[in-house]
């Protein structure tokens, strides 16, 4: 009688071929978070004062003259309300006892991914077009986004699209408006607006659809590095610096930006000021399972509105 031969498809006890590894394709970048200066706030309804040099003027004055006084510009107090974001994790003591692949212990990996995703939420919050929000019960308090608060310095096609500011206490969302084309000519407007008010709007920073749209302007496109000898030259469709007449400035993406707007932002006037930092904090144990809590109580802040510019209401 014959004996088959114990091949994989009869045999059994056979290992997993599985890597011992998590790939993860989610990208957890920050830029504005990571741009952004750090304050310790001190309450949940964060304040600031700005205020502005009196215009140059020619200042002749008669010899002998007595001095004279002019009435003093008080500063202008913004602020800006501490959010509170978090998340949650809750593991049993099964799932973490396990052999697993890619990690020894899930908590702890649990955690990490919630850290990333917690600063990619702070993120998304700071760089979008949302409002202030005091709160209340029933109702989660709001830090306004960077879309929200330039408000000076704005430039679009669209006269719909508008930004009314700071009032009473409250950053209001920008209206959008119908969308309009995003110009050179409109940036460059808008760099200038900034500069003539002192500004230095080193970091140009827009989302991946703006970052097409600016790829595509005259004298980006079309541009070329030349190399010496035989070499072909390399085609340039692309920039991260832009010069303009104000100056060098690092073109920045943002993967959470609305599409709406692109910011000329100087990096010495924008914080975060922080009630709580990024943490971690046990919960209670009801059973069998570990619970964690990964939170932070922020707001952002533009430490002078008038150094930043915006281009607004774009959608083509």
């Amino acid at each position: 009688m014959a004996v088959s031969a114990t091949n994989t498809y009869t045999g059994a006890g056979l290992a997993e071929d599985f890597e011992d590894v998590i790939n993860n394709v989610n990208k957890a970048d920050t830029p504005l978070y990571s741009m952004a200066k750090k304050k310790k706030a001190t309450g949940k309804y964060h304040q600031w004062q700005v205020e502005s040099l009196a215009a140059a003027a020619a200042n002749k004055q008669l010899e002998g003259d007595d001095a004279s006084f002019g009435t003093l510009t008080a500063t202008t107090v913004l602020g800006n309300y501490c959010q509170i974001s978090r998340k949650t994790v809750q593991i049993s003591g099964t799932y973490d006892a396990v052999k697993k692949y890619g990690r020894k212990s899930e908590l702890a990996h649990q955690l990490v991914k919630s850290g990333k995703e917690l600063r990619r939420d702070m993120e998304y919050a700071m760089c979008r077009n949302q409002a202030s929000d005091d709160g209340s019960a029933g109702t989660a308090r709001a830090t306004a986004g960077a879309e929200s608060m330039i408000y000076t310095n704005v430039i679009t096609s669209n006269a719909a699209a508008t930004t009314p500011g700071f009032a009473a206490g409250i950053w209001s969302a920008p209206t959008d408006g119908t969308a309009t084309t995003f110009l050179e000519a409109d940036l460059k407007s808008a760099l200038a607006l900034a500069w003539v008010d002192g500004g230095d709007p080193s970091v140009i920073m827009m989302s991946t659809v703006n970052k097409a749209r600016f790829d595509a302007f005259a004298g980006i496109a079309t541009k070329y590095n030349e190399v010496k000898g035989t070499t072909q030259a390399d085609i340039v469709g692309a920039a991260d610096l832009y010069v303009s007449s104000f100056g060098n400035h690092k073109v920045v993406l943002n993967r959470y930006m609305r599409d709406k707007s692109v910011f000329g932002l100087d990096p010495d006037y924008v914080s975060v000021a922080t009630l709580r930092p990024i943490q971690q904090e046990s919960l209670a144990k009801t059973g069998d399972s570990e619970k964690r809590m990964v939170l932070a109580e922020y707001c952002l802040v533009m430490d002078s509105i008038d150094a930043h510019c915006k281009i607004d209401g774009i959608g083509a």
